[in-house]
């Protein structure tokens, strides 16, 4: 039977050892020396299982160290994203975070460059193993490479001894890496076995102690010393009461509970997937966290090793290591549905439930300030007979005007442009707000974007954190090739947010081309649901009755249950017919705010570019709107 963890403890499982920070080059098929780009992210056995463990639902914690510097710092909040927690991450004063550098040159060929000398991971110390947070698990997993150096040896012992002391189980990872063990050269990252007496005598003394041993072939035959895989086990059995689970790449994996067999494939063995090799690093470790999520949970083997054998083959068709460990969502969605594709990151379905529910987290309402509008502000500022370029130091001032308002809070936000909002971007961005950006041509039908079609070229500059924002004049009973060419537009939008991680909004204004009655905007959204366009967000006009938001909603809840929600748009109604509109929508769950904008805005900015009004009063005229908006909304909520 598999171990099953202890409930009563906080903690399903505590890796240990390697955290880096990963540089994986973004163009597939080139020479490291040719990369032009990198993707960033946590990488390190330990830290990866610990990133997919936590989305497949288990309780994690990693004990490491990161440097005090911006990678430091961006492991820990990415860890605290994921949901690991950070008790055991220490702070090293003194040495910078590990690195890795690596590059898919073709199917079995990974340049990979560990910099990692006198790195902050590399000095883990006894000190760091703090025996309160080691007891608060039901396992901890220790990983081979950090066994190589002394210091980083008796760190994981001491957890080790710590784990036994307490009736937690322990986990080897064997993750044998020849060059971390002074065994090939810097740039033999990519070598995965050399064979060593010396290391196999030190694997060896490990394995008594372990309840869990993971290893692909290679790894077992350096863990026992013998490269006859069958005679490896065998000695490993020997040596150790521990499951044995071998790796064996395509071909899935076995798993030994008890005496080793007369042939490999006499273990138990889980179901295989046949996947595309795209890049093998990682694999293991989102093949480990499969394992885990069984195996402390009290699942059969079969089935432990089969979550494990579908996790490893969403590593293996994706670039990354960490970032493309399924979620417990897409991992269940990918059982029940199998896949078409042998190339995983193909799959449309898979992929949306991969970002959807990887994607970071939002607060579950949204109030936006929007100030994207070029073409009303500049009729605003051409009838003030003031330079257009003004509208820059205005927005300014409409982000003090939602610091006024927000206090740090979070849920609030702004909608701004490139055009006018470059400064005000960097201001809102220091205020802690919800971004989005337009992409549109003011005022296009049919759509357009703008300064270039080439909206993937154009997102890659934008940081990851802020929103696409995209308008369109889109009515169902718009002529055919009119809404054929506008959804067009809106699915290369889409491919190219899903393609540079970036979360989409999709406004559709219907009634200005167009009478609204219950079923028309529902009827939009289904259009371009049908086409595969699953937006993070949309942004809709008030509707005239309660049905209406009752199709919007069943629509989103049949096309996409992930779909964060709505926004309120404005329209320049005043203030009365907002609170109408608030009101309206005050019970439907599926409405999480509001984005207005020229019912705060218009009176300051004419006033303003006319010189009738200072910089703190405009600031002052803008916040109480923008605080009136938000107390209409407080009451309708409550209301409901």
């Amino acid at each position: 039977m598999s171990a099953g963890s202890d409930r009563g403890k906080r903690l399903d499982v505590i890796t240990i050892g390697r955290c880096s920070v990963d540089l994986y080059g973004q163009q597939i098929g080139s020479r490291l020396e040719d990369i032009a780009s990198f993707a960033k992210s946590v990488g390190g056995c330990p830290s990866n299982i610990a990133i997919g463990t936590a989305r497949l639902g288990l309780k994690s914690g990693l004990i490491t160290r990161v440097g005090d510097e911006q990678m430091g710092r961006y492991v820990k909040e990415q860890m605290a994203r994921e949901g690991v927690a950070l008790d055991g991450i220490a702070t090293d004063p003194e040495r910078l975070t590990s690195l890795v550098l690596l590059s898919v040159e073709n199917d079995k060929t990974f340049p990979l460059i560990f910099y990692r000398d006198n790195c902050a991971d590399s000095a883990l110390s006894e000190a760091d193993i703090d025996e309160d947070f080691v007891k608060s698990s039901a396992s901890v997993l220790v990983t081979g490479t950090h066994f190589a150096k002394p210091h980083t040896d008796a760190a994981q012992r001491k957890a080790m001894r710590i784990a036994r002391a307490h009736g937690a189980k322990v986990i080897l990872d064997i993750d044998y890496r020849p060059n971390l063990w002074g065994l090939a050269g810097l740039g033999a990252g990519e070598e995965r076995y050399i064979k060593s007496d010396k290391v196999s005598d030190h694997m060896k003394s490990i394995l008594p102690d372990c309840d869990l041993i993971v290893g692909t072939e290679e790894e077992v035959h350096i863990a026992a010393g013998s490269e006859d895989t069958l005679e490896a086990l065998r000695i490993i059995r020997s040596l150790s009461k521990a499951v044995i689970v071998l790796k064996r790449g395509p071909m899935g994996c076995v798993v030994y509970p008890d005496a080793i067999p007369d042939a490999l494939d006499k273990g138990i063995v889980g179901k295989g997937f046949p996947i595309e090799v795209y890049n093998v690093l990682g694999a293991g470790d989102s093949f480990m966290s499969g394992f885990l999520r069984g195996w402390l949970r009290g699942e059969d083997y079969a089935t432990s090793a089969t979550w494990a054998n579908a996790c490893g083959a969403f590593a293996v068709s994706r670039l990354l290591c960490s970032p493309e460990i399924p979620t417990w969502e897409e991992l269940q969605f990918f059982l029940k549905h199998g896949s078409e594709h042998r190339a995983l990151r193909k799959d449309e379905a898979i992929n949306h439930v991969h970002w959807a529910t990887t994607r970071r987290q939002q607060p579950e309402q949204l109030l936006a300030f929007a100030i994207d509008h070029r073409m009303q502000m500049e009729k605003m500022a051409d009838d003030a007979g003031a330079p257009r370029a003004r509208l820059n130091d205005f927005k300014r001032l409409a982000m003090q005007a939602i610091g006024r308002v927000s206090k740090g809070r979070p849920g609030f936000g702004t909608l701004l442009d490139d055009v006018y909002g470059r400064e005000a971007m960097f201001d809102a961005a220091k205020l802690g707000l919800w971004i989005g950006r337009p992409l549109e041509q003011p005022g296009s039908r049919p759509l357009r974007f703008e300064f270039t079609q080439d909206v993937g070229a154009r997102l890659v500059d934008w940081p990851v954190t802020h929103t696409i924002k995209c308008l369109a004049f889109y009515h169902p009973d718009d002529p055919q090739a009119l809404k054929d060419e506008q959804a067009q537009k809106l699915r290369t939008l889409y491919e190219a947010a899903r393609k540079v991680g970036r979360e989409l909004l999709v406004e559709i204004i219907a009634g200005k081309h167009g009478s609204l009655d219950d079923m028309t905007i529902a009827r939009a959204m289904k259009e371009l649901y049908a086409l595969g366009i699953k937006p993070d967000w949309w942004k809709l006009e008030p509707q005239a009755s309660a049905k209406a938001w009752e199709n919007i909603a069943a629509v989103i809840a049949k096309n996409d249950p992930w779909c964060r929600g709505v926004v309120l748009l404005g329209l320049d109604a005043p203030e009365e017919e907002l609170a109408k509109g608030f009101a309206a929508v005050a019970g439907q769950p599926v409405v999480k705010g509001f984005a207005v904008g020229r019912t705060i805005f218009s009176n300051a900015a004419q006033r303003w570019l006319r010189g009738e009004m200072t910089d703190d009063q405009a600031v002052a005229d803008m916040a109480q709107r923008f605080q009136a908006l938000v107390d209409i909304w407080d009451a309708a909520r409550k209301a409901a």
